[in-house]
């Protein structure tokens, strides 16, 4: 009885140590604004797959989906700390925590403020809600005894490593652009693909197959390109860098109410019978032909 007494009052217990982990990794977090609609180094945003129609399967996560860190639900409830190499999902949250916000750091030598680049090499840092703890988004070749757990695909994993695992590139999504944009600034809540550096693997979220996680189901997330019959990326492997909002009523971005849509068409017909209400009324000269007779 003492030593549970002392063990908690240490706050060395399981629960107390399992809630101090779910604490952190679920704490709110402020997502950086971006002021020119950019992306810069030392950043803080949310990795996001943008909801798209799933055809390949009836069974999906609908929906936006960001990109979390996930402990392993066992070593989850044993320990308070993160384990590393640490597992990532896409989740249906669109709120800045600290198991979905990552920080864009530099990867040769960058200055913190400048603008990322299509093509250049930048890192995906994560601390957890943690303020000693930084976390890489890395990945490497498929093998016998390391891949994705439901795919099967290469593994994509948070590691405190760093290496050039861990060295990613956004590119233009449609491929006959690729080479025009190449160089230009990466903008903020827009559609993008994160490749890999090392093995030139695109990041993809698998919607169709689902993860029993420490926060429930979730969908699992590899480094694969799919190409389409014109070889071009699918959807699944269209990412956006959400930033945070400039009103403080909304958290991200994707919280701002989108303006109303309008028919372009139909302003246009509407002018036009403003403009000349008989251009509707009279038949066009080109369909007034006359028939032909034939002789008896």
């Amino acid at each position: 009885m003492k030593d549970f007494l002392a063990k908690r009052d240490k706050g060395q217990l399981l629960i107390q140590r399992n809630r101090r982990l779910k604490e952190n990794l679920l704490r709110p977090m402020q997502l950086s604004v971006s002021e020119d609609g950019y992306i810069h180094y030392g950043d803080k945003v949310m990795l996001v797959s943008p909801d798209h129609p799933e055809t390949e399967a009836d069974l999906f996560l609908p929906g936006d989906l960001s990109l979390c860190m996930t402990p392993d639900e066992i070593k989850a409830h044993l320990s308070n700390e993160l384990e590393v190499p640490c597992g990532l999902s896409a989740a249906q949250t669109k709120i800045p925590v600290g198991r979905n916000t990552f920080t864009i750091l530099c990867a040769a030598g960058e200055v913190i403020g400048q603008v990322l680049r299509y093509g250049q090499n930048f890192r995906l840092g994560i601390t957890g809600g943690f303020d000693d703890r930084m976390l890489y988004l890395s990945s490497d070749h498929r093998t016998l005894l390391k891949s994705s757990k439901r795919s099967w695909l290469q593994e994509v994993f948070l590691t405190h490593e760093d290496s050039y695992l861990n060295c990613w590139q956004a590119a233009f999504p449609h491929p006959q652009l690729r080479l025009e944009y190449e160089g230009s600034p990466v903008p903020a809540n827009t559609k993008i693909l994160i490749t890999h550096c090392h093995t030139n693997r695109g990041l993809v979220a698998h919607r169709h197959l689902f993860l029993r996680t420490y926060f429930g189901q979730e969908a699992e997330v590899a480094a694969h390109t799919y190409l389409d019959s014109h070889r071009v990326e699918k959807p699944k492997n269209h990412w956006m860098l959400v930033t945070g909002a400039p009103r403080k009523d909304l958290s991200t971005m994707l919280d701002l109410p989108k303006p109303p849509a309008e028919d372009t068409r139909a302003l246009e017909q509407e002018r036009e019978q403003v403009s000349d209400p008989g251009a509707r009324s009279t038949p066009d000269a080109r369909g007034c032909v006359p028939q032909c007779t034939l002789p008896m």
